[in-house]
C-alpha cells in the first residue's frame, strides 16, 4: 500500500476551480501534482500552480500545469509535505532542500494543508534534524552559533556530486540536530536570527490542516 500516493491523491478534492496552488517539494507532493494535472485536464479547470522548487517547477511544466510567481498572484491554497508533525501542528520540513521557498509560499497562502503517512507524525519534533540554510561564507560562525545553542550540525553532502548540496537559492545546507524540541517557535525564531542564516526548516504555527494516511485509512485532522 503506497500511503504517500494515497495521501497525495486525495488532496486533489481540496483544489476549486480558479485556484492558484502553491506546489510543495518532495515524494509525497510529487503524487499531488500528478493528480493535479488529471484533474486540471479531465474537468477543465482553470488552476495556476507556483512551484516551491525546481524539482516542482519541472514535475508540474511538463505535467502541463499552468504556472505562475507569487509576483503576479496571491495562493489560495498551498500542498505540501512534511519531515516531521507534532500534535499542535509545528512541522520539521527541508529534507528536499526547498524550505525557504516553501515557507515562504506556505505562510502567504489563505490555506496551508500538510499531507503525510503516519510514520511523518511525532509527540515532541526532533528525531528529524533541522535543516538550516546557509550562505557560503558564513558557514564556519553559523556552525560554531548552532554548536552554542546544544545543536549538532551537519553540512549535507550531495550525492552522485562532489561536495556540499547546493540549494535552488545557491546556498549551503547544514543539518542541524537538536533533541526533543519542546518550543519550536522559539526555537524557529532563535535560529533565523543568526546572521548568515537565510532561513531553517521549522514550521510552527503554519498549517491548517494536516491528512494522514494510514494503513487503516484517511485522517484529517484540523486546527483547534
Amino acid at each position: 500500500m503506497n500511503l504517500k500516493k494515497i495521501v497525495g491523491y486525495e488532496a486533489v478534492e481540496w483544489v476549486k476551480d480558479g485556484y492558484v496552488i502553491g506546489l510543495g517539494t518532495g515524494s509525497t507532493t510529487h503524487y499531488f501534482i500528478e493528480k493535479l494535472a488529471e484533474k486540471i485536464k479531465n474537468e477543465e479547470l482553470e488552476v495556476l500552480g507556483i512551484p516551491t522548487s525546481y524539482q516542482s517547477f519541472f514535475l508540474a511544466s511538463d505535467s502541463g500545469i499552468p504556472l505562475t510567481t507569487l509576483e503576479e498572484h496571491d495562493v489560495d491554497l498551498a500542498v505540501d509535505g512534511a519531515d516531521e508533525v507534532d500534535p499542535l501542528f509545528n512541522l520539521i520540513k527541508g529534507g528536499g532542500a526547498a524550505h525557504t521557498m516553501e515557507k515562504i509560499i506556505d505562510q502567504s497562502a489563505d490555506k496551508f494543508i500538510v499531507i503525510v503517512d503516519d510514520s511523518k507524525m511525532v509527540d515532541v519534533l526532533g528525531k528529524f534534524p533541522i535543516p538550516v540554510e546557509v550562505i557560503p561564507p558564513a558557514l564556519r560562525i553559523v556552525k560554531e552559533q548552532l554548536m552554542n545553542m546544544g545543536g549538532q550540525p551537519d553540512l549535507r553532502m550531495a550525492e552522485r556530486k562532489d561536495g556540499p548540496v547546493i540549494s535552488d537559492n545557491g546556498n549551503f545546507i547544514v543539518d542541524v540536530k537538536f533533541d526533543g524540541i519542546s518550543e519550536p517557535g522559539k526555537l524557529e525564531v532563535m535560529l533565523n536570527s543568526i546572521p548568515g542564516v537565510v532561513e531553517n526548516g521549522v514550521f510552527a504555527g503554519l498549517a491548517d490542516e494536516v491528512l494522514v494516511a494510514t494503513t487503516h485509512g484517511l485522517n484529517i485532522l484540523k486546527r483547534v
